[in-house]
Parts: C-alpha cells; sequence; structure tokens
C-alpha cells in the first residue's frame, strides 16, 4: 500500500508517522487518510476539492503540479509527502 506522510503541523491534526493506505491515486490514498482525519481534509483541499495553494505534495521524492497531482497513479511502494508551506517570523532588523 503507498505510504502516507506529513509535515509535524499537518501530523498535529492528522496522522503522526507515514500510514500505510489503500489507494490507486493521490486522492484515493489522501481520501483514505481524511476517512480517519476529517479535519485535516479542510488544511489540505479547498472547497474545490483541489490542494490549496500552500500545499505542496511530493510523489516518489518529485514534487508534483498541484493542477494534476490528485489524478497521479500510485503504485504500492508509492510514497506520498505532503508539506505545508509556512510564512511569516521576523525579518532581520537593522
Amino acid at each position: 500500500m503507498p505510504r502516507v506522510t506529513f509535515t509535524a503541523h499537518l501530523a498535529a491534526i492528522g496522522p503522526p508517522d507515514d500510514t500505510p493506505v489503500p489507494g490507486a491515486t493521490v486522492k484515493a490514498a489522501l481520501d483514505a487518510v481524511f476517512a480517519d482525519y476529517p479535519r485535516l481534509e479542510g488544511y489540505i483541499l479547498d472547497d474545490q476539492s483541489r490542494p490549496r495553494h500552500h500545499i505542496v505534495i511530493f510523489v516518489d521524492g518529485a514534487r508534483c503540479s498541484n493542477d494534476n497531482v490528485l489524478q497521479m497513479a500510485v503504485a504500492p511502494s508509492s510514497e506520498i509527502f505532503v508539506l505545508q508551506a509556512l510564512s511569516g517570523g521576523r525579518g532581520e532588523s537593522s
């Protein structure tokens, strides 16, 4: 089964470790995670069921375009990494 891993921020509301899930596409794998962690879906997908702009998904080490990542086929040995870009913090003082 493909394995899904989330960054620490997302893992705080989703699975804390990499998780094997059924699914032949990225969407099917994520849906399997969302079934157990429904709050996570709103952090990753927008109201049109597309990845949010600040979400980046890697499949087997390759960064995927958010335009078609959900339809991508995955193998039973695939690794899916879901990252959320965070911004903010302190800038340098002069």
